[in-house]
């Protein structure tokens, strides 16, 4: 059975209780039943079930049979992997582009201003979606230019972790999204003076302040 735009029932419970994983809405901890959800989705227990069941092995979701399905958290060990391997991955791309010619650093310094722009914006409307959806965009741009599709790849596997992670470090207060913004400033003036040592040192004083906001520490 289909709906919403040919989506089965099944897959509209997956993309709607991910999605509300994913921006807090559901946040770690709760712990959710199949009769909510198919209440919420106007929809029966079974495709919600087989949704469960696939946002489990996705790691998102624990199941307690008769319970319901709790939330999982974003754990520290998990916390400090996924900082790991940006740091190793993005740190490869600053190295390789500050190594390239100035038009090449030029064009993805223009595209970053860009970005910074939209986060501006988002903070200026206080949109914590808008404003970690372009800090994805701010480092995934940054990925990009290292025209390496292993790497990409294995950063865009890291896209929910760090989602979940980004918007758990912006609850901490108003000033972190105005940190944020300005060590990715940092990190873009390093770029474009073709400084690979500074973009890298700014790279890790951004990643160290993810840390200290997600784990407080």
């Amino acid at each position: 059975m289909t709906g919403n735009g040919g989506l089965s029932a099944k897959e509209r419970a997956y993309r709607d209780t991910k999605a509300r994983i994913l921006d807090g809405s559901l946040p770690g901890g709760d712990l959710i039943t199949e009769g909510q959800v198919a209440d919420t989705l106007a929809m029966s227990r079974t495709p919600v079930r087989e949704a469960f069941l696939r946002l489990e092995a996705e790691g998102l979701l624990r199941l307690f049979p008769k319970r319901g399905a709790l939330v999982v958290a974003v754990s520290p060990s998990e916390v400090e992997a996924v900082l790991e391997a940006r740091e190793l991955v993005e740190g490869h791309a600053l190295t390789k582009l500050c190594a390239a010619p100035e038009d090449d650093r030029a064009a993805v310094a223009a595209a970053l201003h860009v970005v910074l722009d939209v986060q501006r914006e988002a903070l200026s409307r206080e949109d914590e979606q808008a404003f970690a959806e372009a800090d994805r965009r701010f480092h995934i741009t940054i990925v990009e230019s290292g025209r390496n599709p292993i790497l990409l790849e294995l950063y865009a596997s890291l896209r929910d972790r760090q989602l979940r992670m980004n918007l758990g470090s912006l609850e901490r207060g108003p000033s972190r999204p105005r940190a944020i913004l300005a060590q990715h400033e940092a990190i873009v003036a390093a770029l474009t003076a073709g400084d690979a040592d500074e973009a890298l040192v700014r790279l890790r004083v951004h990643l160290d302040a993810t840390r200290v906001a997600v784990l407080g520490r």
